[in-house]
């Protein structure tokens, strides 16, 4: 894994996405309600939108302009109009660092939205 450091865990609240940009590529560093930290994509795949303007809902990230809901865990949309997910990266937290690996993202193939395992 070759993760770069993306921002302190100490910035990152459950309500509000930040914005990183890691190698050229814009992340969307979020806490869900449970307190864990995610990285998604940071462009709607609906309208090219910045996610990281949006609003952090549960285990979910919603993108202002049009409503869609991504989830956190997997990346995939719950809802219309967009129906491709984002990225998701792996995230790694080093006392206060948030360290995050745009190389590798997830496979969330055999995962539901929740991020259970599809059995």
């Amino acid at each position: 894994m070759t993760a770069t450091r993306a921002c302190s865990a100490s910035e990152i609240s459950t309500s509000e996405p930040r914005k990183v940009e890691i190698d050229g590529i814009a992340v969307s560093i979020v806490r869900d309600s449970a307190g864990q930290i995610h990285a998604l994509g940071d462009r709607c795949t609906h309208g090219d939108i910045s996610l990281s303007e949006g609003f952090v809902e549960n285990d979910t990230l919603e993108c202002w302009a049009h409503g869609s809901q991504f989830s956190l865990h997997t990346g995939r949309p719950l809802n219309l109009p967009a129906y491709e997910p984002v990225p998701v990266y792996p995230v790694t937290i080093d006392g206060d660092d948030v360290l995050v690996d745009v190389t590798n993202p997830i496979d969330v193939s055999g995962l539901m939205a929740d991020g259970k395992e599809l059995t």
